[in-house]
């Protein structure tokens, strides 16, 4: 499935602004129920009420193991997708690291490093809700690139509620940027570091991600992160 997507442009898009579309990357049914898993009140780990930390307003729920199939396909079928990618940013950004294959080892390199948990997750805003800018760490192994799939239908959901991203570059001032996302489509977007290419060679950028305050209606939005948690 996702091996007939075209990794050229793809991986042109994540070189270039740090971000790449997968339109219709869920259909309306999948998005739903998904989207319905929220108050299922089964199959998730933990539940965390951003405003208590001081990352935004809304909440969010991380996946148990097993995640569910449709979640847990997605997550090992892009993984041997993207790790070309990721080895070739590491190798330009001069780091030592390097991403094995299949996500089935990455995870076991995780996990032989404490970091256990799963980190999917599900999202969700209301009214006057948002999430600030940050970064999805978690621990030492860290997959340089990671997904999320707009779940809800903007102005009939939801109004308001923008996908930002945000990019740093060396001495300058930070470059804002909207990710304009419909129902079931997917954003590729870098975790915290890139590379960019410059008159002297290749150098770092910093990347963020955020929501912007949803307006009205209710926001879901699915977050695949490759790296388990510690």
């Amino acid at each position: 499935m996702f091996s007939t997507l075209d990794w050229r442009a793809l991986a042109g898009g994540l070189d270039g602004n740090g971000w790449a579309m997968l339109p219709g990357l869920l259909d309306a049914g999948q998005c739903r129920s998904l989207s319905a898993l929220y108050d299922s009140g089964t199959g998730f780990r933990s539940r965390v009420v951003m405003a208590r930390h001081g990352f935004g307003r809304g909440e969010y729920r991380y996946f148990s193991y097993p995640l569910p199939p449709l979640v847990a396909a997605m997550r090992a079928g892009l993984y041997p997708c993207l790790a070309p990618i990721a080895n070739e940013w590491s190798a330009r950004m001069g780091l030592a690291v390097r991403f094995p294959d299949t996500h089935a080892a990455f995870l076991a390199r995780c996990h032989a490093a404490g970091q256990v948990h799963p980190t999917p997750l599900l999202l969700r805003y209301g009214p006057d809700d948002y999430n600030c800018l940050h970064q999805d760490l978690y621990g030492e192994h860290v997959f340089p690139i990671q997904l999320a799939v707009l779940l809800s239908c903007p102005e009939a959901d939801f109004s308001g509620g923008e996908f930002v991203l945000t990019e740093q570059r060396p001495r300058m001032q930070s470059r804002a940027e909207i990710v304009p996302l419909r129902q079931g489509d997917g954003v590729l977007f870098a975790v915290s570091q890139r590379p960019m290419r410059g008159v002297r060679g290749d150098y770092r950028v910093t990347m963020r991600h955020g929501v912007s305050r949803v307006r009205t209606g209710t926001r879901h939005t699915l977050g695949v992160v490759f790296h388990d948690a510690a």
